[in-house]
């Protein structure tokens, strides 16, 4: 019981191969590395030379998993919209904390692309698309030790409070920027990563709005990074800190000043919300197939227990999850990357949405199993602690509530911010 039932009349031909592909792949290589990964007591382990982790980068880049979301034109595979949506779909129902992993390592790349500057596009997008042996893995670092998902406040008096400002601060100096500061030791990818996509401060003065992006090689004189952190879930996915110690880069590696980085931010932030949502319909899904399959098998009171009616109420209750989570994250992700003026608030309320309803369904799904769902000879026992994860990551559900509702009040002429300010 691999692919779900396809609902959309119009679901483009062409993209058939492509979903086959890629759920084989999600199949075949993430769901059990993802597995192997998750037993793994030392996360060092985890992101050893000989780590199945390494494996699995090598074949995603042999198929140009990497390079997914960049244009054709360059060398990408141009995927957008719904084909963008079933990738990470089924990415995420085979091992999401690997699907997050692959999903971080173009950022940088990705922002080095659109800047449009040609040096930055030789010395490194260039390679990176050439790239087939997963040497050249990026991150997105933005989240420090005081600032979390109050970094993506945007639209709140709080985001643009003088007194709150970020950690990691970049000065100019002469034709450089010099970078210092601190990230969290939740920067996926943070310790295998070659390259980052720095979200930083360059205005201190206008709070967390006052930022920039910065594309900064990690082999750069200054650059340090932490252990590998030990989590409950996505253990497969390798977090860790990253130190900037006088780090100097070329004015032109600022991607993004303060003047842009608001707008930036949100584009930033739309993606990262929806491809969440993407996500964690995988994982609904996952958990959601593991308590069919089981409930067929399980014999219980003379019948398998998916003949007993409590049984059968839970199923459909997570089937209709599942479903109106894959709904709404493809209307979503198919509209902000399709539009010139992406609905962040809509973004959030896909991520919001779907990441509860992950940890729902996974949730009942345990309950299915019984006693066996909390062993760890199930799977579902490494869903549940995946999914609930998701309701932290990339923002915790409750703030990104709060900014979704500012958007939305904003959006409606309230005057709410500048009251407060």
């Amino acid at each position: 019981m691999d692919l779900y039932h396809e609902l959309n009349a119009e679901f483009p031909k062409d993209l058939q191969p492509i979903k086959e592909s890629v759920h084989r792949f999600a199949k075949d290589v993430l769901r059990p590395a993802g597995e192997k990964l998750d037993r793994m007591d030392d996360p060092r382990d985890v992101i050893a030379l000989g780590s199945p982790l390494r494996s699995v980068l090598k074949q995603a880049y042999q198929l140009g998993y990497h390079v997914a979301g960049l244009p054709t034109e360059i060398g990408g595979m141009g995927l957008h919209g719904l084909a963008m949506h079933v990738l990470i779909e089924e990415w995420g129902w085979g091992a999401v904390d690997l699907a997050i992993c692959l999903l971080a390592t173009g950022f940088p790349f990705s922002a080095a692309a659109a800047s449009g500057d040609p040096e930055l596009f030789e010395k490194f997008v260039k390679p990176y698309i050439a790239d087939r042996e997963g040497s050249l893995i990026g991150c997105w670092a933005i989240t420090e030790p005081q600032h979390g998902s109050d970094q993506v406040m945007l639209g709140s008096a709080q985001f643009h409070n003088p007194r709150v400002t970020g950690q990691v601060v970049a000065r100019a100096d002469g034709d450089s920027y010099v970078i210092n500061g601190q990230k969290a030791a939740w920067v996926s990818n943070g310790t295998i990563a070659s390259h980052a996509a720095v979200y930083l401060t360059t205005e201190p003065k206008a709070g967390m709005a006052g930022g920039g992006i910065a594309f900064v090689p990690l082999n750069l004189l200054g650059v340090s990074k932490g252990k590998p952190l030990n989590k409950l879930g996505q253990r497969a996915l390798n977090q860790g800190e990253i130190y900037f110690d006088n780090v100097r880069i070329p004015r032109k590696w600022m991607l993004t000043r303060a003047d842009g980085y608001e707008l930036e931010l949100t584009r930033t932030l739309t993606f990262a919300n929806s491809a969440m949502a993407a996500a964690f319909t995988g994982v609904a899904r996952a958990a959601y197939e593991e308590a069919l399959d089981y409930s067929m098998q399980r014999v219980q009171g003379g019948q398998p227990i998916c003949e007993h009616q409590l049984v059968q109420k839970r199923l459909f209750e997570m089937f209709t999850k599942v479903e109106a989570c894959r709904a709404l994250s493809r209307a979503i992700m198919i509209y902000n990357q399709t539009s010139t003026a992406p609905a962040l608030e809509y973004a959030i309320a896909a991520k919001t949405f779907c990441t509860q309803a992950s940890f729902e369904v996974a949730s009942d799904a345990l309950q299915v199993f019984g006693g066996n769902g909390l062993s760890k000879e199930y799977r579902i026992e490494k869903l549940f602690r995946d999914a609930r994860a998701s309701l932290i990551e990339d923002g915790t559900n409750d703030v990104l509530s709060l900014t979704g509702a500012r958007h939305i009040l904003n959006r409606n002429g309230a005057t709410g911010r500048a009251a407060a300010e």
